[in-house]
């Protein structure tokens, strides 16, 4: 059988394939189908039964028989020649003229049913589903997706992923799934998404495990795409025109403004006030002098060779601008400008004529609606929020401008650096994808974090993002993941959200750490940008007091990660360390021994163990704050005390801390272990990041053991993506 030729005779029919016509396509792509005979009379029935041998089932036909079951033209344990004649009878006169004939198949033996098939997503295209079936896939709901196509390696790991696994394994007297076989029907029906365009839906369901865990679809549907025209995709922006916008020499803003809380103002002041050294150029019809700076008053008054313009002024005046800004040979372009695709139809017309009316002149638009860049490595602060935060290797990009500033304010109090930041606005010219794969490529970026509401191409979304995975990590937080959060961020950026659960594949198969918080962020951008990854998922904790231990390892158990046994080897030789009534186990209880040398001497212990990946520490790190207030305690009560001894004793253990971190630093490059603590107090001054000149690691201090968990949990899960890239 030409397996397209049924799918496109089908299609132009306006029908799915029948049951029968749906198997034989299955087949052809690896999928293990029951044997099965298609009669026309109740006799021919009867007959295929009998040489089949009873017990059987027996089934109508049909092209529009789509819900078989729901309309009663299924039989089940059929015993006898008798019984066929009285189901076919049954059945046709259920089905009405809809019936084309009958299925004759034996009964399948087998306790578990599961469901497999196909959905071709708008955005990300063939999407591959696999998971508990039968009558109870609805009600249990434990299925999986994954983008295809698949690799051997992304079909196990989707079988992994089920809630039920015990019906993978030994169940009930019946033996364990045979998973290389139901790899193969996974990869299958991916080959079958990937060849057949035509192809909308493929459910299989029940694929029957029998007694020796070998599967069987007993049922199928292939259902042909609608003939729809492909969505529009934006044409790739090179990743050096990406990059060309985060290092300008000029700079002219197009609609400045002498108006304080103006976007012409806020921009300029904020780029002159961040230490930019390259010439800067201000444009108002009026003309005249800003900011003790000559302002032209026309595009066409600009010297040339501008490097970038930055444009605030009204909707109706950007088309003629950007006429105007070809004309003088301005070829970037970060418009600010809001009212295009945001607003509705008309504005998605607007925008659309604004990116054609560009892309013929060579000019190339970051936005519109963006809420700008940033770029530190060379002091380019060119926003309306007046964050500067220190440079670093984190690219932040955020399709909310509002979200991304608040980010940029947060990094800045916490000491994480930034590589650069750009609000991507409406993307009508340049996308998320175009700056992820211009990250890709950036020696400086060693981690991309993206706030997201919506993806306008999401196959080159997910094809970017495993490409960037595989060098280097990609945090994601998605707004309008509810239908409240959905309706927000379609009115926000003119464009809805996808389907979540086909998100969270595209995600989970990329290698893309998604986070639900944002603050989940910035804690991975501290641990991405500053810590080794771990190479398991075995923890060992150090604490200066035993209850915050036991939460952390609880927590640690919660997102996935172990807690093992302390060897005998080091057990033996922190005896050595502490005393005899330490807690003998991982965690290992400091038992609040204020020794300086102890935390240092058991960090490396544990650090040097082979048998942990990761060291988080609780309670070293803060305890100067708790000497302060006790030293004003004590000056307060005790008219005796010392301050000038007392304030010794406070520089001492501020400088321990420094040196405790930088050890901690030198431990990570010594051993290749992700290390990371949690302070016993804090304060406003404290950082997120500690850095040490000369050192390609940082001291990373979550203010809660929760979120040092659930960061060590994400560096964990990238890392396992990697490993699954590597088998292939």
């Amino acid at each position: 059988m030409d397996a397209k030729k049924t799918v496109l005779e089908a299609k132009e029919q306006g029908r799915a394939l029948t049951e029968a016509e749906s198997k034989r396509l299955l087949s052809a792509y690896g999928v293990p189908v029951v044997v099965e005979v298609v009669a026309q009379t109740p006799a021919e029935a009867a007959g295929a039964a009998g040489r089949m041998g009873f017990p059987v089932v027996v089934k109508g036909l049909g092209a529009a028989l789509t819900h078989k079951t729901e309309l009663g033209l299924v039989r089940l344990s059929v015993p006898d020649a008798a019984g066929v004649i009285r189901a076919t009878e049954e059945i046709a006169a259920a089905a009405g003229e809809a019936l084309e004939g009958f299925l004759v198949q034996p009964q399948v033996a087998g306790a578990r049913e599961f469901v497999a098939g196909l959905i071709r997503d708008p955005q990300f295209g063939p999407v591959v589903l696999f998971g508990v079936g039968g009558v109870f896939t609805e009600a249990l709901n434990d299925v999986v997706l994954g983008i295809a196509p698949l690799s051997e390696a992304d079909a196990r790991d989707m079988i992994g992923r089920i809630r039920s696994q015990a019906l993978l394994g030994p169940f009930r007297g019946e033996a364990a799934v045979d998973r290389e076989q139901l790899v193969s029907v996974l990869t299958g029906l991916s080959r079958l998404g990937m060849e057949i365009p035509e192809v909308e839906t493929v459910d299989v369901n029940p694929l029957k495990a029998g007694p020796d865990g070998r599967l069987t679809a007993v049922d199928a549907l292939v259902i042909p795409a609608d003939a729809q025209a492909p969505p529009a995709r934006a044409l790739p922006v090179p990743p050096e025109k990406v990059g060309a916008f985060f290092y300008p020499k000029s700079i002219a803003f197009i609609g400045a403004s002498s108006r304080f809380g103006k976007w012409g103002h806020m921009l300029y002041t904020c780029l002159i006030a961040g230490g930019y050294a390259g010439d800067i150029h201000l444009v108002n019809p009026k003309g005249g002098t800003l900011a003790g700076r000559e302002a032209f008053s026309s595009i066409s008054e600009l010297p040339d060779n501008v490097d970038l313009a930055v444009v605030s002024i009204p909707v109706a005046g950007v088309l003629q601008a950007i006429e105007e800004m070809a004309q003088k040979g301005i070829h970037r372009v970060v418009l600010i400008t809001s009212g295009f695709g945001e607003t509705g139809p008309e504005g998605k017309e607007l925008e659309k004529r604004l990116a054609d009316t560009a892309r013929r002149l060579g000019v190339l638009i970051m936005g519109p609606n963006t809420m700008g860049l940033c770029n530190p490595h060379v002091s380019l602060y060119c926003m309306g929020s007046h964050v500067r935060p220190g440079p670093g290797s984190t690219a932040l990009v955020a399709q909310s401008g509002n979200m991304g500033t608040q980010l940029l304010a947060f990094a800045e109090k916490e000491g994480i650096g930034i590589r650069a930041f750009a609000g991507s606005g409406n993307e009508a010219m340049i996308t998320i994808e175009d700056f992820m794969d211009g990250f890709a490529v950036d020696d400086k970026t060693r981690a991309v974090v993206l706030y997201l509401e919506s993806v306008k191409d999401g196959r080159r979304f997910y094809e970017s993002a495993r490409r960037v995975g595989r060098t280097k990590p990609v945090v994601v937080l998605k707004g309008g993941r509810t239908r409240a959060g959905g309706r927000a961020a379609a009115s926000h950026t003119g464009a809805m959200a996808t389907d979540n659960r086909v998100f969270d594949a595209a995600c989970r198969q990329s290698g893309i750490v998604q986070v639900q918080q944002p603050m989940d962020l910035l804690d991975l951008s501290a641990a991405f940008s500053s810590l080794p990854l771990p190479r398991g998922p075995r923890v060992a904790i150090m604490s200066l007091g035993g209850g915050w231990a036991v939460v952390t390892s609880d927590l640690c158990n919660e997102y996935g990660l172990d807690v093992p046994d302390l060897e005998e080897g080091i057990v033996q030789r922190i005896d050595q360390i502490l005393p005899p009534y330490w807690s003998r186990s991982n965690p290992v209880d400091l038992v609040g021994e204020s020794d300086p040398n102890i935390p240092l001497t058991v960090s490396e212990v544990l650090a040097a163990w082979d048998g942990c990946d990761a060291v988080i520490n609780l309670g070293i790190m803060g305890r100067r704050h708790a000497l302060r207030r006790m030293i004003s305690s004590a000056v307060a009560a005790d008219p005796d005390a010392d301050p000038a001894f007392l304030e010794k004793l406070h520089q001492a253990l501020t400088a321990f801390e420094m040196r405790y971190t930088e050890h901690l630093i030198r431990l990570m490059e010594t051993y290749h272990k992700p290390i990371l603590g949690v302070p016993l107090i804090t304060d406003e001054t404290d950082k997120t990041l500690l850095q040490f000149p000369d050192h390609d690691y940082a001291g990373v201090f979550f203010k809660t053991p929760e979120r040092a968990v659930k960061a060590l949990a994400r560096m964990w899960e990238y890392k396992s993506f990697l490993e699954r890239e590597e088998m292939g």
